[in-house]
């Protein structure tokens, strides 16, 4: 048994849970994180206790990349006839918004309870910041992070998500957002929808060291382009000491290139500590899974947008996406589908900076337990989750959300 010492306040005891090796144990809680995790922990009187009743524990889920913002989770079905191109998609959205009023706060609240009914208590959201709508978006999510602070840790991406250059005004409104809140710079295919790579990563980077922020990168761009695009990237995270502070997200191009080429680029986001995000889609090019490992470089997932104007598709439940991942590359060993957990999980937490995570004495108590025989088994069942625990307190039980007044379990 291993433990650390906590005042005890707000402190919970769960005990009889089978970690992923198999292991029965017990896990004390304490001042929000794991005071210890170990067979038969002494039950002290007062402590609020649960049995796990051999249920499987883990670690509570990350969403390495969604839109909370954009969702339709809860309304009336929407029906979407939008055109093939991507610029379809975004005026689609961007008219669909404004005509219906969608409120951006209300929907990304509601969408974020979900995930943390589902497990789900480390997310990052990106955000449209638009010259049509200001703030406006940015200010609905930035309620939500706060009507859920304390069991959800939400970093807020401030997203142009009709590129940078194309729209006079756009960089003073990434200005602003990061000055308001938000917590990472956002970009979108500097050189498909900005058409100027060198003006718009030089623009990117410039707001972002201004700010000290990091850069989560939207890239879709399609083979030899996006591999010119993502060298400038990188030339720039190498120029301006900006190593381990840049996600590329989607990275479509790495599963198109010839293999000389790809691995070379691997060797240099490794090196740069350029980590990369998946959805794992099943109709375009996607980063090579275990290359990447092999290479060292950094992969995790998310499901972009879930129930928008953009994708009738998308859940928020991780082990769905892990799922996915997994179909996508093809993982059918119990081994292979523990990747595709870490990349909803250990990894994602790495990849998006989120801190103290993880099943070990001092990380935040961020704990889910399911009805399942090991990691492969929860990933392909999806199981409902019997118990969720968010830095320390408990927040939903049997899929339900639990009152924010009872989070402290049963008094034995």
């Amino acid at each position: 048994m291993t433990s650390i010492a906590h005042p005890v306040t707000n402190a919970l005891l769960i005990t009889d849970v089978r970690q992923p090796d198999g292991a029965r144990v017990d896990v004390s809680i304490a001042d929000g994180h794991i005071a210890a995790i170990g067979p038969d922990l002494p039950r002290a009187p007062g402590v609020a206790h649960e049995d796990g009743a051999g249920a499987l524990l883990l670690p509570g889920f990350v969403e390495g990349h969604t839109h909370l913002d954009k969702t339709t989770w809860g309304m009336d079905w929407y029906r979407n006839a939008v055109g093939p191109k991507l610029t379809d998609r975004i005026e689609n959205e961007r008219r669909w918004r404004a005509e219906s009023g969608h409120d951006a706060g209300a929907q990304s609240l509601a969408l974020a309870r979900a995930f943390l009914c589902a497990g789900t208590t480390r997310l990052r959201t990106h955000v449209d910041i638009d010259t049509d709508a200001g703030l406006r978006h940015l200010e609905g999510v930035l309620a939500t992070r706060d009507s859920l602070r304390g069991v959800l840790d939400m970093q807020i991406v401030a997203f142009p998500q009709s590129g940078l250059l194309g729209r006079p005004g756009t960089d003073t409104l990434l200005d602003r957002a990061l000055s308001a809140g938000a917590d990472v710079l956002g970009a979108l295919d500097p050189a498909l929808i900005d058409r100027d790579p060198v003006a718009s990563l030089n623009v990117t980077f410039d707001i972002a060291n201004r700010h000290h922020k990091p850069i989560d990168i939207h890239l879709h761009e399609p083979g030899e382009i996006g591999a010119f695009t993502l060298g400038l990237l990188l030339d720039r995270v190498a120029a301006l000491g900006m190593q381990g502070h840049v996600v590329v997200s989607h990275a479509f191009c790495l599963g198109a290139l010839p293999e000389r080429e790809r691995d070379a680029l691997l060797t240099r986001l490794a090196d740069l500590r350029v980590a990369l995000l998946t959805t794992a889609p099943p109709s375009v090019p996607v980063p090579p899974l275990k290359p990447c490992i092999e290479h060292g470089v950094t992969l995790f997932g998310g499901n972009d947008g879930v129930r928008d104007t953009w994708t009738p598709y998308g859940s928020p439940d991780m082990l769905e996406r892990a799922m996915l991942i997994g179909m996508r590359y093809g993982l059918r060993r119990d081994d292979d589908l523990a990747i595709a957990f870490d990349c909803v999980s250990t990894t994602a937490a790495h990849g998006c900076g989120f801190t103290d995570y993880g099943l070990h004495v001092g990380a935040r108590a961020d704990l889910v337990l399911v009805d399942a025989d090991t990691i492969a088994h929860a990933i392909v069942a999806r199981p409902q989750r019997l118990l969720v625990v968010a830095n320390g307190r408990i927040v939903a039980r049997n899929g339900a959300g639990v009152d924010r007044e009872s989070h402290h379990g049963h008094e034995q």
